[in-house]
């Protein structure tokens, strides 16, 4: 690691092998946590390569505890933090809202490192149980159309690191890495980036991917469609800009898609909007995103995914998707 360090600290890029095997002796606990702070931080301070990130990746998914929904063909709807906003769960809630309209998710979170509340603090406030047994999430998709996997307990490998990027308390790294590293190996994805050099780092690899994508990156800032303004798209088939105006909604201002400043504050906005009492704007916003999942995996337009994700909001399959999933919580 030592070597590793300096050759970094000098401002020099490191190979897809050495990222990959940098994370699996990290995995290992062969290098202490002064070490591993520091090698967080360098990428904190110099932007990360294609290489290195596809190193970081492939290590992941080779430690990780795989889970195979490959036959129900599943999305994941994932951000990967660290764009400063603090908007409520919008994606999350948008995982229930393409649930609803009976597009299979496996969701992959994790609790807040530089948010207040990151999707697994609100599922756990809920009630909704973490749990890596295939059994019990293979229930959860057959019955709710939905399972949460709790990144923890699917990427063990990273114990050693989960306690210094709280004690750090701002993006690494592993913010790039979240969506990438779903155990279950989504076939479609939807994921949200925090700027536009990521959005192009995503796109290169995910076009060397099988998978069916679609990157996206709200021109100020935020790593999801925010509708405060454009949204850059990228998928398989598709290089463009996204508009409030193409969805014929209005467009909205930051503090109508706060999230609070606490972990209730977030749970309440999330209940108020999956069962019909959100406001305009954050409605929109969430259907926003889960139209642009269902139209990832239905192939139309990101207005026609739109329309489908209000439906399922206005009819409250959203609502039963999340109840399904709260009730085998409690009798699993």
């Amino acid at each position: 690691m030592k070597e590793l360090l300096n050759r970094l600290i000098n401002h020099e890029t490191i190979s897809k092998e050495e990222a990959r095997n940098a994370l699996v002796n990290i995995s290992k606990g062969q290098y202490n946590q002064s070490q591993i702070a520091s090698f967080l931080t360098v990428y904190m301070m110099r932007s990360i390569t294609t290489e290195e990130l596809e190193g970081f990746r492939d290590a992941l998914l080779e430690l990780c505890l795989a889970v195979d929904f490959s036959e129900y063909n599943t999305i994941d709807l994932c951000g990967t933090g660290g764009d400063g906003k603090n908007t409520f769960n919008i994606s999350t809630l948008a995982s229930f809202v393409t649930a609803g309209a009976g597009v299979n998710v496996t969701k992959h979170g994790n609790y807040g490192v530089s948010s207040i509340s990151g999707s697994s603090n609100v599922m756990e406030f809920l009630g909704i149980k973490f749990s890596n047994d295939k059994d019990f999430l293979e229930k959860c998709l057959n019955e709710a159309g939905i399972c949460v996997l709790h990144a923890p307990l699917f990427h063990p490998a990273m114990k050693n690191v989960a306690p210094i990027r709280k004690e750090l308390g701002v993006k690494t790294f592993f913010n790039m890495l979240g969506p990438m590293v779903n155990p279950a190996f989504p076939k479609n994805q939807l994921v949200g980036v925090f700027n536009l050099e990521l959005l192009r780092l995503y796109g290169y690899l995910y076009q060397n991917t099988d998978k069916n994508y679609t990157i996206l990156h709200a021109l100020d800032g935020y790593d999801e469609i925010s509708l405060t303004g454009n949204t850059k798209v990228i998928s398989n088939n598709y290089d463009g800009v996204l508009t409030p105006q193409e969805l014929d909604v209005r467009q909205i201002s930051q503090k109508d898609i706060f999230g609070g400043d606490t972990v209730e504050e977030s749970a309440k906005i999330f209940m108020n909007v999956i069962n019909g009492k959100g406001t305009e704007a954050q409605t929109n916003v969430v259907c926003a995103n889960a139209g642009m999942a269902i139209a990832t995996v239905k192939n139309v337009t990101p207005k026609e995914g739109f329309e489908t994700a209000r439906e399922s909001l206005r009819s409250g399959k959203a609502l039963v998707a999340l109840q399904k999933l709260q009730q085998l919580s409690k009798e699993n």
